[in-house]
């Protein structure tokens, strides 16, 4: 049989009202008869169905109408090819261990998460670097990022579809080479731009003259590089979108549906800790010199200015790594043994509405002609775009807190950026990943059906939209600045960082190098604390003869102590909500992501079962489109609109934002995720009341007063779909 195969609709079958058809709807045939309008009021009772032939018995042939596609069992089926591990007839009895769900599954996991070490961790951490380094400004690197969101929304509806009748593992294979040639690719520059040259070091603290920089706007022949970065990012786009489309659905192929949540969510949340990896992986590399794999060494620090890291290293392995996964997808058959009988197994539940156009040509969909009218289809299941879009919402605020959750808690306890990001990411990458797995166990075990497992999502959405309210209970007030939030020593203005003590000092603006004096005030740099000696050996580095820092009476005993006037870094926040920001945070990440993995379950139940696939490819495009592209933006404005004081060049151009309100960034960020929470939760809702799931047994709704059969899904299984609350 077919599996999930439905009764065909009689307005595509040239018939007589008196003739009876045969249509395949389980693994025997069931023989539904057009009944004249005079029977409309009796009880109809649904025909027997015949005895399924032994398997141990030859199939006898059997005289079928020509619109009939009886099939002898799920043996039968031409589009199930299930085979043995191997390359032709070179068929290894070690590789069959590897042919099975499990099998596959280890592999798929290794690909996402090479997949998220390189896209969302690597290039995230490595990106300065890559600023410094080619001379780029951040619009540029900002650019880098996006190309492996524009080239996966460019492709993946034409992949899914194609590759939705195609062979699968094979297309993994494809996204593995691809992945990996646009990590190497990545790496490139690196080989080619020359060995790192060393500028002068920087004097941080208060000098009566000092050698300034030239106001210039031309730029590096470094820059050329960045289509290079844009190209890399392109190949693995390319890889990414066979992974997240035709891997999920040759997942959900080959498990039962009780079991095919607990996979998913176990694959994604593997993508998700690929940027923990990533971020690991990337700062430790980032602790060598640039040039130390080549046989190169410095005498700099890290703390040094002028250090960079040796970012190229990771995209090398990744390559190897991602490479290394071609051979195993390739061995894989076009479906796993036992497909068809797990496919014969399951129950149709795909969303039946008036408006889809069914088809019963079995050769739909084989040609790329046929993929407007496919497309047509899904955007017309209002169940399903209605998941996509809440998807989309959810996505706008995940990759927006993804980017800027370092930087909120950098501001708000005063930390620095380097353990703000260690934080933000223990936070998010655990809580993302088990939400992605309970999400998944808790749909498998309970075995939940798409309607209640829409309902599960929409349950965790509103916890999560309860929760969300932690960034106003955890903000926190700004510390004391000179020159931004208090004067110095009562003189100078706010908003003005020169004043009489460091006006001869020729400090620089667009050198951000935050000092804590002993006075509790946190200064731009050592130049504008006036500080003129320091003692670089101390970690951290202090500074005395400091002509703008006073010593309060009440701290003068605790100062004294220490010999100094002022340190590097920040002045340790008196605000102690952090642990119970993170507490809360992470319980509220959790039940985001655990909505992640029921939704993608729903999506692949709702539709056509020949269309999961595109059906994938739509969502996360529109995911791309809606959510994580435009997401870190909307939240990069939202969060300068809260700047009070901004980086300003020699030239007189703003740069970056060094300081913030905290008060009102926690509350514009609770605004931003509360209506995207309010809108997710809105469009499932939707999803749940417009759904409706395919009538029991064969007790089909009449609406031709001349005919039983009416227009249902093409891919039910008349006899197991089943009515759920």
């Amino acid at each position: 049989m077919k599996p999930c195969k439905g009764i065909e609709n009689p307005a595509f079958v040239n018939s007589s009202p008196d003739t009876p058809r045969r249509f395949s709807a389980s693994p025997s045939s069931v023989e539904v008869s057009a009944l004249p309008a005079d029977t409309q009021g009796e009880d109809l009772q649904p025909p027997e169905p015949q005895e399924p032939p032994k398997l141990l018995e030859p199939p006898l042939p059997a005289a079928t109408h020509p619109g009939s596609r009886e099939r002898s069992g799920p043996e039968s089926l031409p589009e199930f090819e299930e085979g043995p591990c191997g390359w032709g007839n070179f068929q290894p009895q070690c590789l069959q261990l590897c042919n099975t769900p499990q099998g596959f599954l280890v592999h798929y996991c290794l690909l996402a998460l090479t997949q998220g070490v390189v896209v969302n961790g690597l290039i995230n951490i490595s990106i300065s670097t890559i600023e410094k380094r080619y001379e780029m400004k951040s619009s540029l690197t900002g650019l880098i990022s996006s190309s492996y969101d524009i080239a996966f929304c460019l492709l993946s509806l034409f992949i899914s579809y194609i590759g939705e009748r195609g062979h699968k593992p094979r297309w993994l294979a494809f996204a593995s080479f691809m992945i990996g040639l646009g990590a190497l690719v990545f790496s490139l520059p690196k080989f080619f731009s020359g060995k790192y040259q060393l500028g002068s070091p920087f004097e941080d603290t208060c000098l009566a003259t000092r050698n300034t920089t030239s106001c210039t706007s031309s730029s590096s022949s470094l820059s050329t590089y960045l289509y290079v970065f844009i190209f890399g990012q392109l190949l693995m786009g390319t890889g990414g979108t066979p992974l997240y489309t035709l891997g999920t659905a040759f997942i959900d192929d080959s498990v039962p549906t009780h079991k095919s949540s607990l996979y998913i969510g176990i694959g994604y949340s593997m993508s998700i800790l690929g940027p923990a990896i990533g971020y690991v992986l990337g700062g430790q590399l980032l602790t060598m010199y640039i040039d130390a794999g080549l046989g190169q060494s410095t005498d700099i620090t890290e703390d040094d200015p002028r250090w960079l890291g040796a970012w190229w290293i990771g995209f090398l392995l990744a390559w190897l790594f991602a490479w290394s996964l071609i051979i195993p997808f390739s061995c894989f058959p076009k479906h796993l043994p036992g497909t068809a009988k797990i496919q014969e197994g399951k129950t149709c539940q795909t969303h039946q509405n008036n408006s889809s156009i069914q088809y019963t040509d079995e050769n739909f969909g084989k040609s790329f002609k046929d993929f407007p009218v496919a497309l047509k289809n899904l955007m017309r299941n209002t169940v399903f775009m209605c998941l996509v879009i809440s998807t989309s919402s959810e996505a706008l605020v995940t990759t927006g807190f993804a980017t800027f959750l370092p930087k909120f808690i950098e501001s708000q306890f005063g930390l620095s950026s380097s353990f703000a990001a260690i934080l933000g990411g223990a936070v998010l990458i655990p809580g993302a990943a088990l939400g992605q797995i309970l999400g998944g166990v808790l749909v498998s075990k309970f075995k939940m059906a798409c309607k209640k497992a829409m309902k599960f999502a929409c349950f965790s959405s509103l916890i999560g939209l309860m929760l969300s309210f932690v960034f106003i209970y955890a903000n926190c007030e700004n510390e004391p600045f000179a020159g931004v939030s208090e004067s110095y020593n009562g003189t100078g203005d706010l908003g003005n960082l020169t004043t009489s003590c460091n006006a001869n000092c020729n400090c620089m603006r667009s050198y951000y190098y935050p000092v804590c004096g002993r006075d509790g005030v946190q200064y731009f740099s050592p130049c504008f604390a006036g500080c003129k000696n320091s003692v670089p050996e101390m970690q951290p580095k202090i500074y005395y003869n400091c002509s703008c820092i006073e010593m309060k009476t009440e701290i003068v005993s605790t100062a004294a102590s220490f010999g100094f006037e002022a340190k590097a870094g920040k002045c340790e926040t008196r605000c102690t909500n952090l642990p119970i920001f993170l507490a809360i945070f992470l319980v509220a990440i959790v039940f985001t992501f655990m909505a992640g993995t029921p939704i993608t379950v729903s999506i692949l139940r709702c539709v056509n079962q020949k269309q999961r696939s595109l059906a994938l490819g739509i969502q996360f495009m529109m995911l791309r489109l809606l959510g994580s592209i435009p997401g870190p933006i909307i939240f990069g404005v939202t969060i300068d609109s809260t700047c009070v004081l901004w980086d300003i060049n020699e030239c007189g151009i703003k740069g970056a934002c060094w300081i913030y309100d905290n008060i009102k960034m926690a509350y514009m960020l609770v605004a931003i995720s509360v209506t995207c929470k309010i809108i997710t939760i809105f469009f499932i809702g939707l999803a749940i009341f417009f759904y409706i799931p395919p009538p029991l047994d064969t007790d089909v709704p009449s609406q031709n007063p001349n005919a039983v059969v009416t227009t249902i899904s093409v891919e039910c299984d008349l006899n197991k779909a089943g009515n759920e609350g």
